[in-house]
């Protein structure tokens, strides 16, 4: 009997057939080392999980939304510890060495890696400096710091819920009530695509404006439609 996954990560895609490859490519150092890799279409129109098959576990398609998609991922995984990682984010080379010793001692059973945002735009790295910082105080975490909980945990709070946006940050909140996140800086580097074709202090000004409004008490829903008037890349 094969030994189960050490670690399962989670990648959620839509339309992703130009960048998939490489994106897959970057994790097979993890999978030589016993992780699993699965990734989950929500719908594509282009051959994404014709690309993705050769270089993952498994491929799966699901309802169109990072949360759905995410849930199915961990619905199909085999390991006790699981990663959500955007299709645009790198991991560091020995990411599970990482995940493995921030939850060693028990005191934490979910965390998030600090972020480099390549790109463009001068401001990236004062705003990834700025994400890191609020994060390790708040014990919030962004799907772009490449969130990872333990199995127990994920279940115990239900996976993501069913919203159009925010779903990472309604995670988190759940997550906090088991743990504070093991907040690693070690580093992932995600694209400043938004960042760099919106404008660095327009992208700022609207997440910033997403976030107040769901703090008073805005919907998901209403939130991901002005999410989508301000800013074009697809959820």
């Amino acid at each position: 009997m094969s030994e189960p996954p050490s670690l399962s990560i989670i990648v959620p895609a839509l339309d992703e057939a130009a960048d998939i490859a490489a994106a897959l490519q970057a994790l097979a150092g993890l999978r030589r080392r016993g992780a699993e890799v699965i990734v989950v279409d929500g719908g594509s129109a282009d051959d994404t999980l014709a690309r993705a098959a050769p270089m993952a576990d498994q491929t799966l398609s699901s309802a169109r939304g990072r949360a759905a998609q995410m849930n199915a991922g961990g619905r199909a995984a085999g390991a006790d510890v699981l990663l959500f990682l955007h299709a645009d984010t790198r991991l560091p080379d020995d990411a599970d060495t990482c995940i493995h010793d921030g939850l060693a001692d028990g005191s934490h059973v979910w965390g998030r890696f600090d972020v480099r945002i390549e790109g463009r735009a001068a401001l990236l790295p004062v705003i990834a400096w700025a994400m890191n910082r609020r994060s390790c105080l708040t014990g919030i975490a962004t799907g772009d710091q490449a969130i990872f909980v333990t199995r127990r945990a994920f279940d115990r709070v239900g996976g993501f819920p069913p919203q159009a946006l925010m779903e990472d940050i309604t995670l988190s909140r759940r997550l906090k009530t088991l743990s504070r996140p093991a907040c690693l800086h070690q580093r992932v580097t995600t694209a400043g695509r938004r960042w760099d074709d919106n404008g660095a202090l327009r992208t700022i000004i609207l997440m910033w404006s997403l976030r107040l409004a769901y703090v008073c008490g805005v919907s998901p829903a209403r939130l991901a439609r002005w999410y989508g008037h301000g800013y074009d890349k697809t959820r």
